[in-house]
């Protein structure tokens, strides 16, 4: 069994206050959740109204495909237009 963790830092746009930034990433984590079947928290600067920082977990048996979808949740997160990627670290247990 391989565990896969994904951390994500953001920039949210267009924000001027906690509630409109909430709602970004709270559209942001189900959009994610819907299409990879993954767990996914606001897990760090929830009282910061232009940051969040993300945490993506992913479980499977295999690591190439636990790395696969990790590396796809990063590349939506790219294109998605309401925020901007800083940085992302992934770790496989």
């Amino acid at each position: 069994m391989f565990v896969g963790i994904l951390t994500v830092e953001l920039v949210v746009y267009d924000t001027g206050s906690l509630k409109s930034k909430r709602s970004v990433v709270k559209g942001l984590k189900d959009r994610i959740r819907s299409r990879f079947n993954v767990s996914v928290a606001e897990v760090d600067n929830q009282e910061l109204w232009q940051r969040a920082t993300l945490g993506v977990a992913c479980v499977s048996g295999e690591k190439a495909f636990t790395a696969d979808v990790l590396n796809k949740v990063v590349d939506m997160i790219r294109s998605n237009t309401g925020v901007e990627l800083i940085d992302y670290q992934i770790e496989i247990l």
